[in-house]
């Protein structure tokens, strides 16, 4: 798959809520709709997490989740990759349970505990809010870190490996977590290709800037040699740059509304597949291919859609 970059959309997560663009995807339906049609412009992988239906609260419903599997896999033939990072105030059971149940080709691994923090957004939208859920979701990431502890980064790596047979996009939110995923490897607990997503921009986490998206791409290389796959997504206003300038370095991107609700500045993105449909054209003008699900599937040793749970 020479030169040919793999785009994943994040379809919607707990970064944003509904207050801040009507168009982030609520219902089953609305999920599966954008999901596919974001497929259809040219992204190999959906990424998602789920929200309650009535009021976009994010949940860690398997059923919910199965809903939305289920109907992407019906209409279209990307790789479906379901989060385990969840949202504040899910317990690691509940964020992993999904895995179990729906045994995936590929789900998130986040490669440490940090601050991820939200409430930095509260200011804009106070007194505006759709539900009363919302303010005090974003607070609370002021106090509860992100937890994803040694022992959990090893339970997936072997027992949720070993019964589900899914393999891992390793979240890294700084250059810290490399070292993390490069200890697991050197154990032989983490198998080439190791893909990767370079995580930019969220605050307690590495800056979105250029200097270090070159600083994680030194040290991914220093690491792991050629074993890799490395993706990219830039937090909010900075998502479109960041994702572009992983890409003149030869990494795969990701965006969508999970990470940044603007199309360009001082517009909301309409859907997930607009965004889908920028970064496909920025590729193009940079002579960049973009790459299938089934070359995907095969430049990340995925099982397949015959093998998942759902």
């Amino acid at each position: 798959m020479a030169d040919k970059r793999i785009v994943t959309c994040a379809i919607t997560g707990a970064s944003h809520t509904p207050t801040m663009n009507n168009d982030i995807p609520m219902t089953v339906e609305d999920h599966v709709d954008q999901a596919v049609a974001s497929n259809a412009a040219g992204a190999a992988v959906i990424h998602i997490h789920a929200r309650d239906p009535n009021d976009g609260r994010p949940t860690a419903d398997v059923g919910i989740f199965r809903d939305y599997c289920s109907g992407i896999k019906e209409r279209s033939d990307a790789i479906i990759s379901i989060t385990t990072g969840g949202a504040t105030g899910q317990s690691i059971e509940d964020r992993l349970r999904v895995i179990k149940e729906l045994q995936p080709e590929l789900a998130t691994c986040n490669l440490g505990t940090m601050n991820y923090g939200l409430f930095q957004m509260i200011p804009k939208y106070e007194g505006r809010w759709k539900y009363d859920w919302e303010e005090s979701f974003l607070e609370s990431t002021r106090t509860e870190p992100f937890v994803n502890r040694f022992a959990d980064i090893e339970y997936m790596l072997t027992e949720l490996a070993a019964e589900t047979g899914c393999r891992f996009e390793f979240e890294a939110y700084d250059i810290g977590h490399l070292y993390t995923l490069a200890y697991y490897a050197d154990q032989g607990l983490v198998k080439p290709p190791i893909f990767m997503q370079f995580v930019m921009g969220t605050l307690g986490g590495i800056g979105p800037d250029i200097e270090n998206v070159v600083a994680m791409k030194q040290a991914a290389d220093r690491l792991f040699g050629k074993d890799i796959e490395w993706s990219i997504l830039g937090g909010g206003r900075f998502q479109f740059d960041i994702v572009t300038a992983g890409a003149t370095l030869g990494g795969h991107v990701r965006v969508g509304l999970e990470d940044g609700i603007y199309i360009r500045k001082g517009r909301l993105a309409e859907s997930n597949q607009e965004q889908v449909e920028k970064i496909v054209r920025i590729l193009d003008e940079l002579s960049k291919e973009v790459a299938t699900p089934a070359e995907a599937r095969e430049t990340l040793d995925l099982k397949g859609l015959d093998n998942v749970a759902f």
